[in-house]
């Protein structure tokens, strides 16, 4: 096949004048002359003007909206409004039709819920196209960003045998048969005739196993599928999603606080600078969605504001027991708005918390230190108080938290009594526990759930319109 001209490249270089094929897909065709031509590469589509006066009858009716075509033609300088250029087609070759009377895709409004059960076919709108290009370009800045600072890529497992979180939702991974699996004597499922000779779940994060690697290579990170089998199905939560989790050796909270500032600002910029057109689109988008809310209900910030707002500030740095104060005190919490009201200290921080911190009291990011080690995980560092953990959430504007981390805990005799408080068997995680044994240092990691980001960056409402086929309760399609 000839080589094409990308419609991105050529909007960039405006070649008057040159002969050049273009291919792609049909978005409108208007008055049997004019199509708005669309090859993936921009959200910008162009037109390619066609003689209808020399064009065969049939081939016209075949030029239909979503049908594949390739054109070849003159690019000149473009007598309409919105484009600077056009193309003057000399002959158009249709590779593959797409009929309007069962094409779902037709030039009109289409609603989010309508799209999300046509998930295959939902890359070729305006809207989906800028999601995915901006999604792209995310993880190649994250991938860049770690890489620029000589961080390993670990590829931890999928299948394994821990819960890191300590949470208990899980995918079962097994091949005994569904009904009537073998049994023990003692009349329990006999996992030594599975695959693996013991019981297996899909990962909820690779933190664990990336540890091992930084307390080898320095500076590791992992950027991977995750799964919970939570029954939520709320705008917020996926069953699979993807994980960003640097774990990094001989660095402690503050590291990890500047590591993650760092990165956050730095992939936000990189998307700003390289998906202008996207962003903008994405912009206006947001903007006609926040009029059709009450007043109360509306963000103060476009999506250009918010990203800019990010870039631009230093994130706010308190302590978990400031901010329960600054709640606690705060006029929503007083005249009961809040719908989870601040009584007092050990209070698990809601969406509702977070973002008045971030949006009303400081007006920037906020990162939150130093939590009750009763509502964190096993493996953050205790406090020398015995009742606080080295721990770091980081919020967003219109979003609350988006990452999550701490220091480790390094020392191997507080490790197994918070593992003993909290009913981990060590025989599970002896392989964890060795790092503490051979050679253990303080370090310190956090995670970052990939949708979050790109929820937040593209401004999309639903967490299941920024990954390509949601896994949700009840849906596993595609």
């Amino acid at each position: 096949m000839a080589k094409r001209t990308k419609i991105k490249q050529l909007l960039a270089m405006e070649p008057v004048g040159q002969q050049v094929l273009v291919q792609g897909w049909v978005r409108t065709f208007r008055n049997n002359q004019f199509i708005a031509l669309n090859d993936g590469s921009t959200i910008q589509n162009l037109q390619v003007v066609v003689d209808f006066e020399t064009m065969d009858d049939e081939q016209l009716r075949r030029i239909t909206t979503g049908a594949a075509i390739g054109a070849r033609g003159t690019i000149v300088a473009s007598q309409g409004r919105g484009q600077t250029i056009e193309m003057k087609a000399d002959t158009v070759e249709i590779y593959g039709e797409a009929d309007p009377e069962t094409f779902p895709l037709q030039p009109k409004k289409h609603s989010m819920e309508f799209l999300r059960e046509i998930a295959h076919l939902r890359f070729k709108t305006s809207t989906f196209g800028a999601v995915f290009r901006v999604r792209h370009a995310l993880a190649f800045a994250i991938h860049k960003f770690f890489n620029d600072r000589g961080f390993v890529y670990m590829h931890t497992p999928i299948i394994t045998a821990s819960d890191a979180e300590g949470a208990g939702e899980m995918f079962r991974v097994t091949t005994l048969p569904p009904q009537n699996p073998p049994v023990t004597e003692e009349g329990k499922v006999d996992y030594k005739q599975d695959f693996f000779e013991r019981e297996t779940n899909l990962t909820v994060s690779g933190q664990l196993e990336a540890e091992l690697g930084a307390l080898a290579f320095g500076e590791v990170y992992t950027f991977g599928p995750t799964f919970r089998a939570e029954n939520s199905n709320t705008s917020r939560h996926l069953a699979e999603f993807w994980m960003i989790e640097p774990e990094v050796a001989f660095a402690d909270l503050v590291d990890n606080m500047n590591l993650a500032e760092d990165m956050l600002k730095e992939v936000i910029r990189y998307v700003m600078d390289h998906c202008k057109e996207d962003l903008e689109f994405l912009d206006n988008r947001l903007a006609e969605e926040e009029k059709a809310k009450p007043q109360q209900e509306r963000s103060e910030l476009g999506l250009l504001e918010k990203l800019q707002f990010v870039v631009d500030n230093h994130f706010e740095r308190l302590t978990y027991t400031e901010a329960i104060d600054i709640l606690r005190n705060s006029n929503p919490n007083k005249k009961k708005k809040f719908k989870y009201l601040i009584e007092g200290w050990g209070a698990d921080l809601q969406s509702e918390h977070e973002r008045y911190l971030v949006e009303k009291h400081f007006k920037k990011p906020v990162i939150l230190t130093d939590y009750p080690k009763q509502i964190k995980a096993f493996y953050m560092r205790l406090n020398e108080d015995n009742n606080t953990v080295r721990a770091m959430d980081i919020l967003f504007p219109g979003i609350g938290e988006i990452v999550g981390g701490s220091q480790r805990e390094e020392r191997l005799d507080v490790l197994t009594a918070r593992m003993a408080e909290m009913h981990i068997p060590e025989e599970e995680l002896y392989w964890y526990l060795d790092i503490r044994r051979f050679g253990s240092c303080p370090h310190a990691g956090f995670g970052l759930g990939f949708e979050r980001l790109v929820q937040f960056v593209t401004g999309m409402s639903n967490i299941r319109d920024v990954i390509a086929f949601p896994r949700t309760p009840g849906n596993a399609s595609f």
